[in-house]
């Protein structure tokens, strides 16, 4: 665990707030591109980037404007009304995926997981297969496909008939895949599981696996859609996958709460009116800052800078030969640096005295995720700072063999 926070911030957080989290080990109070300050006004620059949420970094100048403008012009309808911004960003989702479907708007990555178990349960089949280690969201139905133990165990029983295989092994899963099986949920890249990226054709397997047994293929590209890898979003990288339901979320909104699920073929018609909603979900607030983040991704180019400052951080951090640094894996801007010893918690605290924020995602790995913005300056500074941060994690600073 990291040491718990003692400024007045922290205190007041602690006297208010349940004690989902514990008490965080740092107030924020302002941000700007890939830089925070905290409340002694000591800058960090931002590697967690909200854990992959900010795609356009703090206060980006696009995504400022469009909240500003739409709040001013209509801010909540519901959904008894059309309005224009949910309409413009499904059409727009749609197009970057290059397939005609329908979109169902959420507030956030479990919700837009929960809308996809519907989905599948509309099928009218029973049963559905995820992987182990894979994270879906902590509502009971998305915490029904996470493969996550000690997130499942305290609220059992969940919902029945969800088989969990080891990800990447397609053997394994074409096991698990029957006459009575309504969906298979993947993640492109497991990033809650500390960054373990999908073997090379696996997806592909899914998708012939799942269409031979008429089930649905459901990728949970919360974590790794919307530029994260480098791609609009991670499935495309390889040839031939093309899934019935993606769920969405995260870097959407570039920090407002918004989800997204969407259908493609039959899948697109099997929930009908009344079946399911969200009160705020296709907030016209929400959708013109995912209009915004869209737009700027493409207008800044920032595809390529991902896979350009994504490629420098992994072979810089591989190339330190480090005896903590087992190795660098993952895509773009979603990289996960995996140690040697259980020491990840102490790397974050060591990070973040060196003046920077890096997230543990486990006790081996270190997980990196900031704006797909960051520019190469911040990143460089990262790789130099790094040997002096592994050293005070390991050696000297941490010794070999214990976890913090």
């Amino acid at each position: 665990m990291t040491a718990a926070s003692t400024t007045p911030l922290a205190d007041r957080w602690r006297a208010v707030m349940m004690d989902t989290y514990g008490t965080p080990p740092l107030a924020l109070v302002r941000g700007e591109g890939s830089t925070v300050w905290d409340e002694d006004g000591r800058p960090y620059t931002d590697f967690t980037g909200g854990i992959a949420v900010n795609a356009l970094g703090h206060a980006h100048p696009a995504l400022v404007s469009a909240v500003q403008e739409q709040v001013a012009r209509l801010g909540h309808v519901s959904n008894l009304f059309v309005s224009q911004p949910p309409v413009e960003l499904a059409e727009r989702l749609l197009a970057l995926l290059g397939r005609p479907g329908r979109v169902f708007f959420a507030n956030s990555g479990t919700e837009a997981v929960e809308a996809a178990f519907k989905i599948a349960r509309r099928t009218g089949r029973p049963h559905l297969v995820a992987t182990e280690g894979g994270f879906h969201g902590r509502t009971m139905g998305a915490l029904a496909l996470t493969g996550q133990p000690s997130k499942r165990e305290p609220f059992l029983p969940l919902a029945p008939e969800v088989t969990h295989v080891p990800y990447g092994d397609t053997a394994a899963l074409r096991a698990a895949v029957t006459e009575r099986t309504a969906a298979v949920v993947l993640e492109p890249v497991q990033g809650e599981a500390g960054v373990l990226p999908a073997p090379g054709g696996y997806l592909r397997a899914a998708r012939e696996i799942t269409r031979a047994a008429g089930s649905l293929l459901v990728l949970d590209e919360v974590q790794t859609g919307i530029g994260r890898t480098g791609h609009w979003f991670a499935h495309q990288a390889e040839r031939g996958v093309e899934p019935d339901v993606i769920t969405l979320a995260k870097g959407l909104g570039g920090g407002l709460p918004i989800g997204a699920t969407v259908a493609f073929s039959a899948a697109a018609d099997l929930l009908t009116p009344g079946q399911h909603g969200s009160t705020f979900g296709g907030n016209p607030v929400a959708c013109a800052a995912g209009l915004a983040v869209l737009e700027t991704i493409e207008k800044e180019g920032l595809l390529g800078h991902v896979t350009r400052v994504g490629e420098r951080l992994r072979a810089g951090i591989g190339a330190l030969e480090h005896p903590l640094v087992r190795e660098v894996r993952g895509a773009g801007l979603l990289l996960g640096i995996v140690l040697a010893e259980p020491v990840a918690a102490r790397v974050q605290r060591a990070a973040q005295d060196a003046g920077f924020l890096v997230n543990a995602a486990g006790p081996g790995v270190v997980r990196l995720v900031p704006a797909l913005t960051l520019p190469q300056e911040q990143a460089d500074a990262l790789l130099a700072a790094m040997p002096a941060v592994l050293d005070a994690s390991y050696g000297d600073g941490g010794a070999p063999g214990t976890s913090a």
